[in-house]
């Protein structure tokens, strides 16, 4: 459904936003793009939506170029900016209904389903709303229409912890309809909640697209243990070494026989070994990026 091939975006000589970012979103699936603020995400997304024009790389939506189809891309696709602006003078059923005039659809039982699952007062003027309002006010006119394809960028920033995960239930509803979600965020519990695949930017460069499932199925292994013996060994393998509380912890990327005869004999007193959070995979593989950049 999306698809970029080198997706390339300077700003000016010194100012980089994106290099070679080439991904491919397939039908019905949730795609996570996670990465820190300024790491590329919304470059990517805007470059995509045709907001901003790519430097050099191509990408289309629904086999529709974004550069010469971007008029007819956007009849598909509903999308939360990071940053959200409306006309202030509106109320908010007001812009829905303008929205919602540049679409050839039935959409306001959806508009007032979601406005309801939201608690959201339609008759409230834009200029009065708070941030989590103005977010939720985004949330239903990026769906009402139906959208075959949702881009979200950092959508739940301004929602309190209930409404992130109303906002959650909303997305996992539009997935079972089929519609293709692009999920950017830096927020990592989010991504591993509903996410399907991933991709990871650093520096306005992808280096790793996996499934959620494969990330969290790696040999990585969370490993706390206390010992009598100080436990000193470098090892590729070993990563966020850490001592706290008389507790040694690590992350373990190698294989788990391996893992045993290291452990043998350190007349251990205490081991725990669980599966890594999302968040530790993730610096794992950052920590990787950067001891590759090093070497070259």
């Amino acid at each position: 459904m999306i698809k970029t091939h080198e997706l390339t975006k300077y700003y000016n000589k010194n100012a980089r936003g994106i290099l070679e970012v080439s991904l491919e979103i397939k039908e019905g699936e949730i795609f996570g793009f996670i990465g820190p603020n300024g790491a590329g995400k919304s470059t990517t997304v805007r470059t995509i939506l045709n907001l901003i024009f790519p430097t050099s790389g191509n990408a289309s939506v629904m086999d529709l170029d974004i550069v010469k189809d971007s008029v007819d891309i956007r009849k598909y696709v509903g999308y939360i900016p990071s940053e959200i602006n409306f006309y202030g003078d509106m109320t908010a059923e007001e812009f829905l209904h303008y929205s919602a005039s540049f679409y050839d659809c039935d959409y306001k039982d959806k508009m007032n389903k979601l406005a309801k699952q939201l608690e959201f007062d339609l008759s409230r003027k834009i200029s009065e709303l708070s941030t989590g309002n103005k977010k939720k006010l985004a949330i239903i006119e990026s769906i009402q229409h139906s959208p075959k394809i949702l881009i979200l960028d950092e959508p739940t920033s301004g929602l309190d912890p209930l409404m992130q995960n109303t906002f959650f239930s909303i997305i996992e509803e539009e997935k079972k309809q089929g519609t293709t979600i692009f999920y950017s965020s830096h927020i990592l519990s989010e991504v591993q909640r509903i996410c399907d695949r991933v991709a990871i930017i650093k520096e306005g460069r992808i280096i790793k697209v996996e499934s959620i499932e494969d990330i969290m199925k790696a040999r990585a292994k969370k490993v706390r243990l206390k010992t009598e013996k100080d436990f000193i060994h470098e090892d590729d393998d070993i990563v966020s070494l850490k001592r706290e509380n008389g507790y040694i912890s690590f992350v373990y990327t190698g294989k788990i026989e391996k893992l045993l005869e290291l452990l043998q004999d350190k007349s251990i007193k205490d081991l725990t070994i669980i599966e890594p959070s999302l968040e530790e995979v993730f610096m794992h593989y950052y920590q990787k990026e950067e001891e590759n950049e090093n070497l070259n």
